[in-house]
């Protein structure tokens, strides 16, 4: 196990390298940097604009160095915590993200462990009583979850939310704690207003998870070992959960690496209708203005959940499927 651990995580440092110069390269692209998209906006515009303050300004963020002595100025202020300087606010990146970055992982987390709690009770019920009144009821709640866009669902639920209850349930907190200091009032005030982001966020991903455990444990249990479990007089909750169920967590647990990244980018129109203060907004509108420091630190961050997912999904693997981690040794 060791070495199979020892493996992953070598692999993970080139991976992180390469996307870090992908991830430059994307920011580099047309229409260019922060300042070069600024002065074409406001020559469109018929403004004067002075060259010697944009040439002072190029040489003081180091944007008339070569690429790759940007590239390697930037990835040397990632390792030490240094996100870059944001153009478009005027601040260092790490002021600008400020509580948005930890905000928006609260969120997701939650998100993922609300996907996860109620999709596996239902999906094994589903499979288990098939073609029962609850297994079409909670089909058809998958179909609706999966037919309806996660914005439309906020939208309906804002609406409602203020008609019938007369209250609002936008935003991550109360509008005093906005801006202003941790507290404990403040944690409860979070968690007050989580509810609703992680209801409407995690729907889409609920549904979809039920239908495919339902699929890939309906396959396992018709197989013949469980026959044959069966047969021996094991209890059916001790085969259930000791083997086929074992068998159809493979695919969930290999999808943990993409349903870090999916979430958090999912998440964007949903934080924009709902007023969430996540690092979903700011990314688009960082993308939209070429501000390149922090749309290359959100996309860097993106790429770290898809690796760290991918790393600790082959180490859950290898450890709920010993045929993992053995076949891969007599391979190598």
């Amino acid at each position: 196990m060791l070495t199979f651990l020892a493996r992953r995580l070598f692999v993970m440092v080139p991976t992180l390298i390469m996307i870090s110069v992908l991830v430059f390269v994307i920011i580099q692209l047309p229409p260019g940097d922060f300042l070069s998209t600024y002065l074409n906006e406001l020559q469109s515009q018929g403004e004067a604009v002075d060259p010697a303050k944009i040439e002072f300004l190029k040489h003081q963020y180091g944007l008339d160095q070569p690429l790759y002595v940007q590239y390697f100025d930037w990835a040397w202020g990632l390792l030490h915590g240094d996100l870059g300087f944001s153009f478009e606010y005027n601040l260092p990146v790490t002021e600008v993200v400020g509580d948005r970055l930890w905000l928006s992982l609260v969120l997701n987390f939650s998100t993922i462990l609300f996907i996860y709690i109620v999709s596996f009770p239902i999906g094994i019920y589903s499979a288990t009583r098939q073609y029962s009144w609850g297994d079409y009821g909670f089909t058809l709640l998958g179909f609706l979850g999966l037919a309806m866009p996660n914005f439309l669902f906020a939208l309906v639920l804002l609406y409602y939310a203020n008609v019938v209850f007369g209250t609002s349930i936008g935003g991550l907190m109360d509008p005093e704690f906005i801006n202003q200091g941790w507290s404990f009032a403040k944690i409860m005030s979070v968690v007050e207003h989580l509810w609703a982001p992680v209801l409407v966020i995690g729907t889409s991903g609920t549904a979809s998870m039920i239908r495919r455990l339902r699929a890939n444990l309906l396959d396992e249990l018709g197989k013949q070992y469980v026959v044959t479990a069966h047969a021996k007089g094991l209890s059916p909750l001790k085969v259930l959960f000791k083997y086929p169920l074992r068998m159809a967590l493979n695919p969930f647990i290999a999808d943990i690496g993409n349903i870090l990244p999916q979430v958090v980018s999912g998440s964007v129109l949903v934080s924009v209708v709902m007023s969430l203060p996540t690092t979903g907004p700011m990314l688009l509108t960082a993308l939209q203005s070429q501000d390149m420091y922090l749309a290359g630190s959100f996309l860097m961050f993106l790429a770290l959940l898809t690796v760290v997912g991918m790393f600790v999904s082959d180490v859950l693997l290898a450890w709920l499927d010993p045929r993992i981690r053995l076949q891969g040794g007599v391979g190598k």
